[in-house]
């Protein structure tokens, strides 16, 4: 669907530029465009495979599973259904710990592992089990101390202070967070109720 809604806007933009004889203005702004996209491309590369490195040296240190350790708590809390040793805990826990530090293409194949090893949990079932909707949310809500995605953009669009952010960042992924967490532990008081899915299949979410 949104592929061909982009494709409407772009076809109705270079009919208009025709009409309006601006067509030669939307040829540089696509030849300027193709060439910022190549910019931001590299530096992200380069922003990206720093911290990606960073996080390899720091697995292969122990200090990942440390931190894992560290973060049992929460995943008691969070995931009481997933096995105190399950694998599952350990992919949940290198997710949360690159999202935190705002590497989500690093955060990315952790969590789908952790969803893989929770699907197995879940007799991989067709509907979603609580622990794989919890987890979710909070991927989507992914506190961060480190934007180094945004400080990446603002640095390459000419920010004179591209750090600036971290500050209302942290606010606001830690209320988003919260937010997340507080509706995952409200869902889960919640008596289960049978979709019209799992109904066919013979599960229960």
């Amino acid at each position: 669907m949104l592929n061909y809604l982009w494709g409407f806007m772009i076809v109705i933009g270079i009919l208009y530029a025709a009409f309006t004889g601006n067509l030669p203005a939307v040829t540089n702004a696509a030849l300027d465009s193709s060439k910022e996209a190549v910019t931001l491309c590299i530096t992200m590369m380069g922003v990206m495979s720093l911290w990606v490195g960073l996080m390899r040296i720091a697995e292969n240190c122990g200090i990942i599973r440390a931190a894992a350790r560290m973060l049992n708590p929460l995943l008691r809390f969070m995931f009481p259904n997933i096995p105190k040793e399950h694998k599952a805990n350990e992919y949940i826990s290198t997710n949360i710990i690159a999202n935190v530090f705002g590497l989500g293409w690093a955060a990315t194949p952790a969590g789908l592992k952790a969803m893989e090893e929770m699907g197995k949990l879940n007799h991989h079932s067709n509907v979603a089990s609580r622990e794989m909707c919890t987890f979710l949310i909070l991927n989507v809500s992914s506190f961060q101390l480190i934007p180094v995605n945004m400080i990446a953009y603002r640095s390459q669009y000419g920010s004179t202070n591209p750090a600036s952010i971290l500050g209302p960042a942290m606010i606001a992924t830690f209320f988003s967070t919260l937010a997340g967490i507080i509706f995952a532990k409200i869902m889960a008081c919640l008596p289960e109720k049978q979709s019209y899915l799992s109904n066919k299949k013979g599960g229960s979410l």
